[in-house]
């Protein structure tokens, strides 16, 4: 009998993914919520300057990549920073990792799932108003749950598909809006720096969540060949290509409609890119970057809801979360109550229908999640190391200081569910200790 494809015979995963699969996984995880929509969320706080936000908030995603594809070539295991947390740092900062990982996602998921509702309004000609956008975002969430549930991955054939769909709809929407961007001249980027630094660091901190699917390229440890050279050129290489995409498309819709119109196009509909294309006479372009939007929040909302629930799946069965979460159906051969577990939630902060809650809330908690990651980082030993300390410090500075220019009610909602987190922590662990004494 044959080894399945992609296999070797040792039982192990077989190197065969090299830089540009590598990238190309990346592009398939990063390219969604945050190109469609999240451009315009900065867009509305920072003007004009979105463009530079862009520029930083990529130069702070390649410190992160770095200090995670370091640590996972030195624990190549599932579970990311939360893995990484509890080995290199301390079981309290482990949990705290994949505690904010659970929220930073959530809400991700949310906001994709609100995108992709308003796309598909828009899209189909309907009226995105907010009851609208909310009811449709809940029916994806519940569909793809079930989706989930089931036990179903995507490939990296389908991934490679949507990947193409979304640049394709990305650069014709670059294309068909640059001539009212050259046409609209430098007078739409001026003042260019009109609120100031603190509204450019908030901008960095929403942009940056939309480079955050970089961590996938980082877990491919057993599949890639050569992983030490690979995965840190893999991860350089998808956010330089990201960026690239981000400052396009940002520049020809600020250039074509200014920030505010940008802005207010976020607001009303969750799909601005669309409608500054209906906007701008550009039927053609508007259908094929719904369908763009469309393809790439599907398989965003597949990812993180897959993902969610391996994270839970690992905690529970750590005890830092309830056991019921650890268990795999033996029919699906998938943890299905963690999947519906991770799906209530995520349907829960789609009710609030707003993008921007739900962004701005994901924002500040990835931005602690891998503030942990580069902490666990800088503790490996020298020998362990792929890259000097300061890039690993420079992530850590950046993301802690980047967290407190969200607006204040996030932060500090966000404080309050550590502290609630690290309440459960507590809890189970003293259960833990006290079941264990027990059977001695």
């Amino acid at each position: 009998m044959h080894a399945p494809s992609g296999t070797d015979t040792s039982g192990r995963l077989a190197r065969v993914v090299e830089v540009p699969g590598a990238v190309l996984l990346g592009l398939g995880s990063i390219l969604g919520t945050g190109v469609f929509v999240s451009l315009g969320l900065a867009a509305g706080v920072a003007g004009p300057a979105v463009v530079l936000a862009v520029v930083l908030a990529a130069g702070v995603a390649a410190c992160n990549g770095l200090s995670s594809a370091q640590l996972a070539a030195r624990h190549p295991v599932s579970g990311g920073t939360y893995e990484y947390g509890y080995r290199e740092l301390s079981p309290t900062l482990g949990f705290t990792a994949g505690w904010m990982f659970l929220l930073a996602k959530s809400a991700s998921a949310a906001t994709a799932a609100l995108g992709l509702a308003g796309y598909l309004l828009t899209g189909f000609g309907f009226e995105p108003t907010r009851a609208a956008i909310t009811g449709l975002g809940l029916v994806a969430v519940v569909t793809l749950t079930a989706v989930v549930a089931g036990g179903l991955g995507r490939s990296n054939r389908v991934n490679a598909v949507m990947v193409g769909v979304t640049i394709a709809a990305l650069l014709a929407f670059v294309l068909g809006a640059a001539p009212a961007a050259v046409g609209g001249g430098a007078a739409r980027f001026t003042p260019f720096l009109g609120g100031g630094v603190r509204d450019l660091l908030h901008a960095t901190a929403l942009m940056f969540v939309a480079y955050t699917g970089y961590g996938r390229i980082a877990t491919l440890g057993e599949e890639v060949r050569d992983p030490r050279r690979t995965i840190p050129r893999a991860i350089i290489a998808t956010l330089f290509v990201t960026m690239l995409l981000y400052v396009a498309v940002v520049w020809v819709g600020v250039g074509a409609v200014e920030a505010d119109g940008l802005a207010e196009a976020t607001r009303a509909s969750a799909a601005p890119l669309e409608i500054v294309a209906r906007d701008l006479g550009l039927p053609a372009v508007a259908a094929m970057v719904a369908v763009g939007a469309v393809t790439a929040m599907v398989g965003v909302l597949l990812n993180l809801l897959l993902g969610l629930s391996r994270v839970l799946l690992a905690m529970a069965r750590r005890g830092d979360m309830p056991g019921a979460f650890g268990r795999i159906d033996e029919t699906s051969s998938s943890p299905v109550r963690a999947v519906v577990a991770v799906g209530v939630v995520v349907a829960l902060l789609a009710l609030t229908g707003s993008v921007t809650t739900t962004w701005t809330f994901s924002a500040f908690t990835v931005l602690v999640y891998y503030a942990l990651t580069n902490a666990a980082a800088l503790r490996l030993a020298p020998e362990h190391l792929l890259f000097p300390r300061w890039v690993s410090w420079l992530g850590l500075a950046s993301c802690l200081g980047l967290a407190f220019w969200v607006e204040p009610v996030y932060w500090a909602a966000g404080l309050g569910l550590i502290v609630l987190g690290l309440g459960w922590h507590g809890f189970a662990r003293s259960r833990r200790n006290d079941s264990a004494r027990s059977d001695h």
